[in-house]
């Protein structure tokens, strides 16, 4: 059975920073994968935990830019991923296991948010394949590292979720596309994703969970045009943030995830969603926060990973 889904005190809260609940923890000879590492959350992630003294891999879409961010970050490599080309991603995979090594924290942080209808692939809706399939079949390729270790896979979701469950009718939305419910079923996948992998990797002594970072404005955003931010009463016409108490900071939107990859507090827990560095409540209909149950049905996340399996064609566990 999965851990339940109730706070268990961490000591934690939404202010807590990465360094924060690293405090103490010597990660020296440890190795990360941080996808997206070199930007918004996954920087300070990064940054966070290369401080503590693991080592990360930064698999970006743009090597150049990723590089130029990284620099002067000791014990970061960087190599090309484009989680929305799969062909990408088992270049980057291969690449990976030839090196020989092993993963300890495997943190699946790169993302599109609300974007215009984009097509990947064979005609993939983009939030559904960059944010899930990618990740999906990124971590079926890696899997053989993944278990010598027993890695911990953090799958980084969002509040969004809330906005749709699946649309196992639709997909990939062929038909009235919503770029803010693409989103949010885009972030349901990864919270399902989280539940099915710890239920056929806790054996093997891999677990995962997923989580909501918190409300961060960063270039996570960038699809969002100005006027629709103030609109959603983000900023003001001069691009002030208007309720800078309802926003985290970086250090304090990448806490979760780190906690999540890194915290002895977690050890034999998984399949659980986070947020604000604990174990999330159950969703409260008309409340934000919390989980919604869509996410967490185990039926439903066996259903994905099977469509997932057999869109990208890979699973680790066939």
């Amino acid at each position: 059975m999965s851990t339940a889904q109730h706070k268990i005190g961490s000591g934690f809260d939404a202010r807590s920073t990465a360094d924060d609940v690293l405090a103490g923890l010597d990660l020296t000879g440890k190795l990360a994968i941080v996808t997206g590492g070199y930007s918004g959350l996954g920087l300070e992630t990064t940054r966070a935990l290369t401080k503590a003294g693991a080592r990360v891999v930064v698999p970006a879409r743009r090597p150049a830019a990723a590089r130029e961010a990284v620099a002067g970050i000791d014990g970061v490599e960087v190599d090309e991923l484009d989680l929305g080309d799969l062909d990408s991603v088992r270049g980057f995979a291969e690449r990976f296991l030839a090196s020989g090594r092993t993963i300890d924290f495997m943190i699946d942080n790169a993302g599109i948010m609300a974007c215009p209808e984009t097509r990947v692939g064979p005609g993939w809706e983009a939030q559904f394949a960059t944010n899930h399939l990618g990740h999906f079949a990124l971590v079926n390729r890696l899997w053989p590292a993944i278990v010598p270790g027993g890695a911990r896979v953090v799958s980084v979701s969002s509040r969004a979720h809330h906005f749709s469950g699946m649309r196992w009718d639709d997909v990939q939305w062929t038909e009235g596309y919503d770029k803010w419910q693409a989103y949010g079923q885009a972030k349901t996948a990864n919270v399902l994703f989280a539940v099915h992998l710890d239920r056929l990797g806790r054996e093997h002594g891999v677990r995962a969970f997923s989580l909501h970072p918190g409300g961060i404005l960063t270039p996570l955003q960038r699809h969002i045009p100005r006027a629709e931010m103030i609109e959603r009463g983000w900023i003001d016409e001069n691009g002030t943030v208007l309720n800078p108490e309802g926003f985290k900071t970086p250090p304090q939107g990448a806490a979760t995830q780190t906690w999540a990859a890194t915290s002895p507090q977690l050890d034999g827990l998984g399949g659980v969603y986070l947020e604000d560095c604990d174990i999330a409540e159950p969703a409260v209909e008309g409340e934000t926060a919390g989980v919604k149950d869509w996410a967490t049905d185990p039926g439903q996340a066996a259903r994905l990973w099977e469509l997932s399996a057999d869109l990208t064609g890979v699973n680790a566990f066939a």
